[in-house]
C-alpha cells in the first residue's frame, strides 16, 4: 500500500478463554473455529484452528474447503520480549466465474449457472516468523524475520469459445518460496531545543519463484505451455523520518524511503530470459495543526511506488506466439499523492474525519493473466473526497458511517477515452452495532457502490450494487451465544463485479463485446454458536 495507505495487523497474544464456535446455513456452509492459550513457561501459547466448507447458491456447488491454523508463543512484556508464530492456510474449490450479460438474457443459463463447469483451483500458504523486541541504548529496537512457503494452481475460462477446438480454459501456476526481514530502530531526538522522534529501519526480501506459467488447458488437463519462468526477485529498502513537536499546536513528520529491486527471469523462451534493476526515493511530508477544540487539522504529501510483474521487466515477444516484439515495462513505477484534511472529537461521543486527496501514477501497468503479457497502460490521476463518522452516545451501541466519492481519469489524450475501467466512484458504508455482555446484542450494515465505467469512453457503466446485512445474538449466559446472520436482507440482484470485453459462447459465429459480470449471493440466513469456557 506503498502508494495511497497503510495497514497495521497485529495478532492477540491471548484470549479471554478456551472458545469454540459453529456456523452453518442451507448452502452447505460450514465453519468450525477452536482456540485456546494456556501459559506455558515465562509466556503465553495462542493456539487456534478453523475448518470451513461452502457449496454457495451456485448451479455448480463450489465445493470450498479450507483449513487454516495458528500457533504463536509469545515471551515478556512491551519492554522487551519475543514471539515466534507460525500461520497454515490450505483450500481448494469449483469457480462459478462471470457471466456473460446476453447468457443470461437469451436463457442459455441462470443467474447462479456457468459456462465451464471445470474452473477452479486450489492453494496453500504456510508462514514461520520471530519477532523480538527491546531497549538499546537511548531508543528501542524491533527486529523481525519470516519465511513463507505458497503456491497456487487457478484454472478459469473468460472468454469461452475463440478456439473452437479446444475452448479457451487456461490455468495459472505460481509456487514460491519466501525469505524476509526487518529492522526498525526508534529513538528521541530534539531539534533546537524542541522534542522529537527518529525513526529507521531496514527491510528485506527475496522470492524465489518457480516455475510461475500459464499453459492452455481443455477440461482442466493441460495441452500446451504459453510460458513457463523461474523467477528471482530481491528487494531491498531503507528509510529514516523524523517526528517534531515545534509547539503544542504543530508538529512535523518528515521522511525518505529508498527501495531498491532486482529481478532475474529464466524464461522458456530464451528471448524473454534476462535480468532487470530499478531503485526510487520516496520522500514523505506531514503537517499537522492542533489541537484546537479537540480538532486538528493535517496536510500530507508523499512518492510512493507499485512494482511490476518481473517477466514484463525481461519480456521482448509474446509468448502466446514467439515473434511479435513487446516492450519491456518499468520495474517500478511512481506514484505521487496529497491529503489535506481534518480530525475531531469536539462533539461528546462523536469522531468526525475528513480528507482531499489527489494521487497520480505514471502509468497503470497491468498483467494480463490470460495472454502472459505485461501491458502498460497510460499514466493517470485520482482524486476524491472521504467523510468518516463515529458516534457512540451509549457505551453499548455505535453508530458510524464512510463515504467516499473518486475522480479517476488517464491524464494523456486518446481517442479511446480517458476514463478509467472499473474505477468505482461512490462508496458508502454504514452501521449500527449493539455490543451488549448479557442478553440481546446485533446490529445492521449497509455498503453501496457506485456504478463506474467499464471502458474509456465511458459509453458502458456497470449498475450500482447495494447490500444489507443484518446480526441478532443471543448471550444464554457468561459461556454460550447464539447469532444469526440475514446477508443481503433485501435480496438484491446486483452483481459483485462487471467487466466489458468480447467473449465467444460455444455456437456463436465470432467473439462478441458484452458485459461480463458475477452476481451478489441471495438472501442467506446463517447460524453461529459459540462457546466459551
Amino acid at each position: 500500500f506503498s502508494a495511497a495507505g497503510a495497514a497495521d495487523v497485529r495478532y492477540r497474544r491471548t484470549l479471554n478463554g478456551p472458545f469454540a464456535t459453529v456456523a452453518a446455513d442451507r448452502d452447505g456452509y460450514l465453519r468450525t473455529v477452536v482456540g485456546v492459550s494456556p501459559r506455558v513457561g515465562a509466556g503465553d501459547l495462542l493456539l487456534a484452528a478453523e475448518y470451513s466448507s461452502n457449496d454457495g447458491p451456485w448451479l455448480l456447488k463450489e465445493g470450498y474447503r479450507k483449513l487454516d491454523a495458528v500457533v504463536k508463543y509469545s515471551h515478556g512484556d512491551a519492554g522487551h520480549g519475543y514471539s515466534v508464530e507460525g500461520l497454515g492456510y490450505d483450500g481448494r474449490w469449483r469457480s462459478t466465474d462471470q457471466i456473460p450479460l446476453r447468457a443470461l438474457q437469451s436463457g442459455i443459463i441462470g443467474r447462479f449457472g456457468a459456462i465451464d463447469p471445470d474452473d477452479g483451483g486450489q492453494t496453500h500458504r504456510y508462514s514461520l516468523a520471530a519477532d523480538g523486541w527491546g531497549a538499546l541504548g537511548p531508543g528501542r529496537i524491533r527486529a523481525n524475520v519470516y519465511a513463507i512457503d505458497y503456491r497456487l494452481d487457478l484454472k478459469s475460462d473468460f472468454t469461452y469459445a475463440t478456439d473452437t477446438v479446444h475452448g479457451d480454459q487456461f490455468e495459472q501456476y505460481d509456487r514460491r518460496h519466501v525469505l524476509g526481514g526487518a529492522l526498525a530502530y526508534d529513538q528521541p531526538a530534539g531539534f533546537l531545543g524542541h522534542d522529537g522522534e527518529l525513526h529507521s529501519g531496514l527491510q528485506l526480501r527475496n522470492d524465489a519463484i518457480g516455475p510461475v506459467g500459464l499453459y492452455r488447458t481443455q477440461r482442466a488437463v493441460r495441452y500446451d505451455t504459453v510460458r513457463e519462468d523461474q523467477v528471482r526477485q530481491t528487494s531491498v529498502a531503507a528509510y529514516v523520518s523524523d517526528r517534531t513537536e515545534w509547539s503544542p499546536w504543530f508538529r512535523t513528520e518528515l521522511g525518505v524511503r529508498t527501495d531498491r529491486f532486482a529481478f532475474r527471469v529464466d524464461s522458456n523462451l530464451r528471448a524473454n530470459s534476462g535480468h532487470a534493476v530499478d531503485s526510487i526515493t520516496s520522500p514523505k511530508l506531514t503537517l499537522t495543526f492542533g489541537p484546537w477544540a479537540r480538532t486538528e487539522g493535517f496536510l500530507n504529501f508523499g512518492r510512493g511506488f507499485h512494482s511490476n510483474d518481473a517477466r514484463g521487466t525481461t519480456v521482448t515477444v509474446d509468448p502466446g506466439d514467439g515473434v511479435t516484439p513487446i516492450a519491456r515495462v518499468s520495474p517500478l513505477v511512481r506514484a505521487v499523492g496529497g491529503e489535506a484534511g481534518f480530525r475531531s472529537a469536539a462533539i461528546p461521543q462523536l469522531q468526525v474525519a475528513g480528507s482531499l486527496w489527489t494521487l497520480a501514477l505514471d502509468s497503470e501497468l497491468l498483467f494480463a493473466g490470460d495472454g502472459g503479457t505485461t501491458a502498460p497502460s497510460r499514466a493517470s490521476r485520482r482524486s476524491g473526497v472521504e467523510l468518516g463518522a463515529f458516534y457512540s452516545p451509549l457505551d453499548s451501541l455505535v453508530i458510524d458511517a464512510d463515504l467516499a466519492w473518486t475522480r479517476a481519469r488517464f491524464t494523456d489524450v486518446d481517442p479511446a477515452g480517458d476514463h478509467i475501467p472499473n474505477a468505482v466512484e461512490r462508496v458508502i458504508s454504514a452501521g449500527l452495532t449493539i455490543n451488549r455482555q448479557s442478553g440481546w446484542f446485533g446490529g445492521a450494515r449497509l455498503r453501496y457502490f457506485g456504478p463506474s465505467p467499464l471502458i474509456e469512453d465511458n459509453s458502458v457503466r456497470s449498475n450500482s450494487t447495494l447490500i444489507v446485512n443484518l446480526e441478532a445474538g443471543y448471550h444464554y449466559s457468561k459461556s454460550i451465544r447464539g447469532v444469526l446472520t440475514v446477508f443481503n436482507v433485501l435480496d438484491r440482484r446486483d452483481n459483485d463485479i462487471s467487466y466489458f470485453y468480447a467473449s465467444q459462447l460455444p455456437g456463436e459465429p465470432a467473439p462478441i463485446r458484452d458485459i461480463h459480470f458475477h452476481p451478489v449471493e441471495p438472501r442467506t440466513v446463517r447460524l453461529a454458536v459459540t462457546v466459551a469456557y
